[in-house]
């Protein structure tokens, strides 16, 4: 298992939800952050919970639908000259969900893909040959296990999307130290799942996080969050690599 501790992690979607817990966990695992939201005052609460865990932690503000300005990010981290080990693409968008499917507007899909498809991608992008020159890096891409509802289907299309980069971006790396693969945290209770969701979002905890501890060397994976709730991160390593 990757010891994460003294590493850099970049995390986008941290101030809230799903985010804000992957960028707790890490913290108390020693990693050193890189946190990104639409502003710097909605990242004040989540750097006060963990300001005194003895790491470093930076604050970026990103609209993630532009793409400008995710360029603009990602320089701007380049000038902090720390490598940046592992990223936890976390932010996305649920846009609408339509009943009256048949009239789903073109909107739905470009703005789902902006932030769900186009934003992650571009991390990627960026990190993952800067990962591969020095021979190691974790990259996470959060998914959805969505299906069957065309209710939501520019969200689902830009998931699939997402899905289908990953494993193509996988596909270059396999047997390798710089490993990217796809996590799904299940239906949870945030901002963007909704409060009738099944799920509580420390349920996914530790799952979301397997792929940036992972250390099989394996590429293009979906590790279901929901499968490992309640263990610790190593048991649940342990479990996703058996």
């Amino acid at each position: 298992m990757v010891d994460v501790c003294g590493k850099w992690c970049f995390i986008t979607g941290a101030s809230r939800g799903l985010g804000r817990l992957c960028a707790e966990y890490m913290a108390d695992h020693g990693a050193n952050l890189i946190l990104q939201s639409r502003t710097l005052e909605s990242l004040g609460d989540v750097a006060e919970s963990i300001a005194d865990k003895g790491i470093e932690v930076c604050l970026r503000a990103c609209e993630l639908s532009d793409s400008a300005q995710i360029e603009a990010m990602l320089k701007s981290i380049d000038l902090l000259n720390v490598d940046v080990d592992i990223v936890l693409n976390n932010a996305g968008l649920q846009i609408a969900y339509r009943n009256d499917y048949f009239n789903t507007p073109v909107s739905d899909f470009i703005e789902s893909m902006k932030i769900n498809t186009v934003a992650p991608a571009l991390t990627c992008y960026h990190f993952m040959p800067k990962m591969i020159e020095r021979g190691f890096g974790r990259i996470v891409n959060t998914t959805s296990g969505i299906a069957l509802e065309p209710q939501q289907a520019g969200y689902s299309a830009s998931k699939a999307a997402l899905n289908k980069i990953t494993v193509d971006l996988g596909s270059t790396v396999e047997g390798t130290d710089v490993m990217i693969n796809l996590t799904d945290p299940g239906w949870c209770r945030t901002d963007l799942g909704g409060q009738k969701a099944p799920n509580s979002p420390d349920s996914a905890i530790p799952g979301l996080l397997v792929g940036a501890f992972a250390d099989d060397r394996k590429s293009g994976r979906i590790f279901e969050a929901q499968r490992y709730k309640g263990m610790t991160i190593s048991q649940a390593v342990a479990m996703a690599q058996s």
